[in-house]
Order: structure tokens, then C-alpha cells, then sequence
């Protein structure tokens, strides 16, 4: 073999090695990031037992991560009735507390949807909106909902909340047909993605008892603060 052959070779052996080593080394460092988007959690309380049978009764024949991402969005869009629309008690937040009252604000729809993912080991996360309640200015609230990790797409988000007139959310990956659009200056849709839901959504949550309470006291975060929250980045 010439030199320049034995050059050329080496150098298509160097390319095809880096290549494969970088595509390893990506897909170990993805699998690592994503584990923290499948953990348990006070919120998050995927391994109890109602919490695993629901998933698993979802998930039945179904042969991929995006069918059983989509079923068990639909289901907890359309089966549990959202506080506000239904005027249900108690306000929820845990998502075995969800499923077993079967209501929940958008915030508490989230971590359960959440809850059924992980138990079906599909990553997901948290996202936020600031919204105007009545849709003509102040007051304003934070809307929560769902990031799935798609192997296929990447990051796609979906709001379980709940449909009615005039809110329309869908699974179409990879089209993104969210619950809410951004109308006013004062309203945002935040980039970020948390593995856990926000401080200020639990605690709100928590101190709540009825419908009517939790919907004046909302959890909100001004445009000037978001960063501060990480909501930001």
C-alpha cells in the first residue's frame, strides 16, 4: 500500500472512529440527563401502586414511547375533570391524590400526567405559562403543563388541562397544539423544562382546600422575576 493510501486510510479509520466514539459518548450523557426526569418524588409519586396499575392499563398493547405518551395525555386530559371548569373539590397536588379524586387545577393534571410517564419510564417535565385569568390584562397566573421527551423529536410539549370552548390541545408531534396561546405584553411562555414542579405551584397547591379559594390565590411570577425563577433559560 502507497503512503498516500495508508493516509487516506488512517484517516477515513480516525473519522469513522471519532464518530462512533462521539455518538456514544452523547447518547450516554443524554440517557444520564434524562434519568432526572424520571424520578420519584414527593409530587411526583409515580411508584404507588394506583399510580403503576392506571399506567400500565394505559400503556396495554401499545408498542411505542409516542402511542403511550399520547394515550396517557388524552387520559388525563379527558378524564379528570379540571377544579375550575367543574368546580370540584378538594384542590390536589399529589399525583396519586389526583387520580384518586380524579380533579386537579392544570398544575395538579401536570404531575399526574408526569406520575404515568415516569411509571412507564418516558421522560417528562414541567413547563409554564404566565396567562391573564380573564384574558383582558391583571390579575395573572402561572398555567402549567407537560415537556415529553419523544426519542424521535426531542422535547414536545402537551397541556393535559382539559378542553372546552375555545381551548383545543392535541398530541401531533411534531406540531405543538398547546392549550393557551400568548396574547398580552404581560404574558409569557417560558422556555425552561423542570424535572420537578415549581416551589411556589406546590405550595400554592398545598394550602388550598376548595376550588373557589385556590382561584384567588393563584401562583404568579412577574416577567421582571422569571429569570430569577430559572424560568428563563
Amino acid at each position: 500500500m502507497q503512503d498516500w493510501d495508508m493516509q487516506e486510510y488512517l484517516q477515513e479509520y480516525l473519522q469513522e472512529y471519532l464518530q462512533e466514539y462521539l455518538q456514544e459518548y452523547l447518547q450516554e450523557y443524554l440517557q444520564e440527563y434524562l434519568q432526572e426526569y424520571l424520578q420519584v418524588s414527593e409530587a411526583i409519586d409515580w411508584q404507588h401502586s394506583d399510580i403503576i396499575k392506571c399506567a400500565h392499563q394505559i400503556a396495554s398493547r401499545l408498542k411505542t414511547q409516542e402511542a403511550i405518551a399520547k394515550a396517557c395525555f388524552e387520559w388525563v386530559r379527558d378524564e379528570i375533570a379540571h377544579s375550575y371548569d367543574y368546580q370540584r373539590n378538594p384542590v390536589t397536588w399529589r399525583a396519586s391524590e389526583v387520580l384518586h379524586y380524579k380533579t386537579g387545577y392544570c398544575f395538579a393534571k401536570s404531575h399526574l400526567l408526569a406520575a404515568l410517564l415516569r411509571a412507564n419510564q418516558i421522560p417528562v417535565g414541567f413547563c409554564y405559562q404566565r396567562l391573564s385569568i380573564d384574558d383582558r390584562g391583571a390579575p395573572y397566573s402561572l398555567h402549567g403543563f407537560n415537556a415529553i421527551y419523544l426519542p424521535e423529536i426531542g422535547w414536545y410539549r402537551v397541556d393535559p388541562r382539559g378542553n372546552k370552548a375555545g381551548v383545543n390541545a392535541q398530541f401531533k408531534p411534531p406540531q405543538e397544539q398547546l392549550a393557551y396561546r400568548i396574547q398580552l405584553p404581560e404574558e409569557a411562555d417560558f422556555p425552561a423544562i423542570f424535572a420537578e414542579p415549581m416551589e411556589i405551584v406546590v405550595k400554592a397547591l398545598q394550602t388550598q382546600t376548595k376550588w373557589d379559594d385556590m382561584l384567588r390565590h393563584l401562583p404568579d411570577i412577574s416577567l421582571a422575576s422569571a429569570q430569577d425563577y430559572g424560568l428563563c433559560r
